[in-house]
């Protein structure tokens, strides 16, 4: 397992920590110059402070500076860059057409098919980028498989396909059952559908490889520097353990973290904060060639609680499982980041894909939060009373790629540019939102304990009893695969 470490969240308290095995190995890539880390002491000045320096804050920084070049920006975040969601998911850079139907119905018919069709253009930027600016993070035009690994499951992605073909896209492809387990390397699988616009990354590379290059840009980055406030009204001040930034426009992209600062706390009942786990096999090259997983294809099921694998290029295989903890009024502790029995769970439910795998070793596993919201779409705004301060939150676990997507809107929303991503309905604020607390998280942990029995009899290859599926469909859309088909980013 991964070495444990102890950090400080935006809180400034410490928790127990588990370096992903994707941030291990970006930074141990680091020369030493590019590896060392700036804390923020004393008073500073910037003209916009971004509050985090996950796959949000970077992209959100780099837009700024390119459509405004004598910006002064600096990033203040917590750990270092990479050390939440964004260098801990699976990395899987996905489009947002899976969602077409949310979207539409969010943001209606022309503005919904414009935020799909620029979602998809973010997976090809993110390789255009990438390859421009010498991040080298393992990008694989893979593609998708979504399928199902239960008879239950089958025929999930079905509203999706059709709410593509009624407008006329041809934006999947069917999948047969013994395709799909040629794709997935597994005999339980029982056909699905692909998307050949998938990529895969290395999300630790991707992470730290947008760190050096804000930094190279002179972006100032302020890492080990938990935020613990912010004052004022314009121009702002950011408080962190050992210094401050002034600034006319603060930024919040702490995802899961959010509700650290007060002035979002009223955005609780909004986001659900919920641990996925992540497991890593040891480098087994030859392995993978016998099992046929060898087409780069990222792969997902149908279940609510979903389960997700890919690939390394040293051979290894990572797998995760979705709708571990769930977070009371939006704080979380340190079974968030680790904990050995889901761990466990997950290795096994690695191993049990196929029977070659019975044997295999698990060398690392991590856990985080993941910020869903009701509809597993992300959305953006302004604190209330507060308009030099915007936030983006609510990713679902769908943010690898599309963090690209919402920075534009982040860096618009800064610059009060009035343009078709501020004017987005995901710039409006929250959607909808959850119950309020102590039912939100009762009846969240109801429902995903009957989520979970309900599958296992599926997996059995039973039906689940009539009130069990009646209880587990109380849970919210972004519960669904359709909804978070990358988890944990």
């Amino acid at each position: 397992m991964a070495i444990a470490l102890i950090r400080r969240s935006p809180t400034g308290r410490c928790e127990l920590a588990r370096r992903s095995l994707w941030l291990q190995e970006a930074i141990s890539a680091e020369s030493e110059g590019v590896a060392r880390r700036e804390v923020l002491r004393g008073c500073q000045r910037a003209d916009v402070c971004i509050v985090g320096g996950g796959y949000t804050g970077l992209w959100t920084a780099l837009f700024l500076l390119e459509q405004e070049p004598g910006l002064d920006i600096a990033i203040v975040e917590a750990d270092v860059c990479g050390g939440g969601a964004s260098g801990r998911n699976a990395g899987f850079a996905l489009s947002w057409w899976p969602k077409l139907s949310t979207l539409v119905g969010h943001c209606g018919e022309e503005d919904g098919r414009w935020v799909a069709e620029q979602s998809a253009q973010a997976v090809r930027y993110l390789e255009t980028f990438c390859g421009q600016n010498g991040i080298d993070c393992q990008y694989r035009q893979g593609g998708w498989l979504w399928t199902a690994s239960s008879a239950a499951q089958v025929g999930a992605w079905d509203s999706v396909l059709e709410a593509a073909r009624s407008r006329d896209l041809e934006l999947f492809e069917p999948v047969g059952i013994e395709e799909s387990r040629r794709r997935g390397g597994s005999p339980r699988l029982l056909g699905g559908i692909l998307d050949r616009s998938a990529a895969r990354v290395h999300p630790g590379l991707l992470a730290r490889g947008l760190r050096r290059l804000a930094c190279d840009r002179g972006i100032r980055v302020y890492e080990e520097s938990p935020v613990t406030g912010v004052d004022g009204s314009r121009p702002l001040t950011v408080r962190a353990v050992a210094g401050t930034v002034t600034a006319d426009v603060v930024v919040s992209a702490l995802n899961a973290w959010t509700f650290s600062l007060p002035q979002f706390r009223c955005l609780r009942r909004a986001v659900i904060p919920i641990a996925s786990d992540m497991v890593a096999s040891a480098p087994n090259p030859d392995l993978l060639e016998r099992i046929g997983l060898t087409g780069g294809e990222v792969v997902s099921d149908s279940r609510m609680m979903v389960h997700y694998y890919r690939t390394t290029d040293d051979g290894r295989i990572t797998f995760g499982k979705g709708g571990g903890a769930i977070a009371v009024a939006g704080y979380f502790g340190e079974g968030f980041h680790y904990d050995r029995r889901r761990a466990e769970l997950t290795a096994h439910e690695l191993r049990s894909l196929n029977p070659a795998l019975a044997g295999l070793e698990v060398t690392h596993a991590w856990s985080g939060p993941v910020d869903r919201s009701i509809n597993g779409l992300p959305f953006f705004g302004r604190a209330d009373g507060q308009e030099s301060m915007v936030y983006g939150v609510g990713f679902s676990g769908s943010g690898v790629a599309q963090c690209i997507t919402g920075a534009k809107i982040l860096a618009g929303l800064a610059l009060r540019q009035d343009n078709r991503w501020t004017q987005s309905a995901l710039a409006r604020g929250p959607a909808r939102l959850f119950p309020p607390e102590p039912v939100r998280f009762l009846g969240g942990c109801l429902v995903r304990r009957a989520i979970r029995r309900k599958e296992r009899y599926e997996d059995a290859g039973q039906t689940a009893p009539a009130a069990l599926a009646r209880l587990a469909r109380l849970a919210p859309e972004s519960y669904y695969k359709a909804q978070s088909p990358d988890d944990g980013s």
